[in-house]
């Protein structure tokens, strides 16, 4: 029987602040510009070089999902709760720690002998920074995706689905563990949200397992 797959909405626009015409000249412009927001206005650690990378396991720590699996753990998140894509994949920012305790968990939850496409990333890991959101005031149209330039990304690259906002306390808003399966200090539950993510892993390891060996099966949303 075929599973309707959940949609996800389209990630919002990066900003582009110095205006396209400066970033076409200085491709370096935009990677610079990244990594001062993320360290000036969320006080978030970057990896050096580039493209600009988050460093995890700090101020906070990320669950890597497949895409499908993430979307229908949306609902288990906060509003104010950062999720990211990149490809087929989905980042949800946990509280950090949360990489640690995921064994635990998925032993807990008796999903430990089942083998599911749930990474995490904890302390010393990274993730590609994806563009800051754009704002709501109207600006230059962003590069992302143009050729011929190097402040455009390539197809793949890390795009906010909900982006992190400077001094709403982020990191209050991510999932983290709690002792009744309840909130903590309103974030989510992260035992709900592994729990969720990690059936929905299954599912579609399931649903692909009966489809055969016939090509993947497209995402719902592009």
């Amino acid at each position: 029987m075929a599973c309707a797959v959940p949609r996800v909405p389209l990630p919002r626009r990066p900003l582009d602040p110095h205006g396209q015409r400066r970033c076409r000249r200085d491709p370096g412009a935009s990677g610079t510009w990244i990594r001062h927001w993320y360290e000036n206005e969320l006080g978030w650690a970057t990896v050096p070089g580039e493209p600009v990378g988050l460093r995890t396991g700090l101020r906070f720590d990320v669950l890597d999902v497949p895409a499908e699996a993430g979307a229908a753990a949306l609902r288990r998140l906060g509003p104010g709760s950062p999720v990211a894509l990149q490809g087929d994949r989905m980042r949800l920012l946990v509280a950090a720690g949360g990489a640690e305790e995921l064994p635990g968990l998925l032993d807990w939850l008796e999903w430990g002998s089942l083998a599911v496409d749930l990474v995490a990333l904890g302390a010393d890991g990274r993730m590609d920074a994806p563009p800051p959101p754009e704002p709501v005031s109207t600006g230059p149209r962003p590069l992302v995706g143009s050729s011929g330039s190097g402040s455009g990304r390539m197809q793949g690259a890390a795009v906010w689905l909900r982006p992190p906002e400077p001094g709403c306390g982020v990191e209050a808003s991510l999932p983290s563990l709690s002792a009744m399966g309840g909130v903590v200090g309103g974030a989510p539950d992260l035992v709900r949200l592994v729990d969720t993510v990690a059936t929905q892993c299954h599912r579609i390891r399931l649903r692909r397992a009966c489809a055969g060996p016939s090509a993947p099966q497209p995402l719902a949303f592009s």
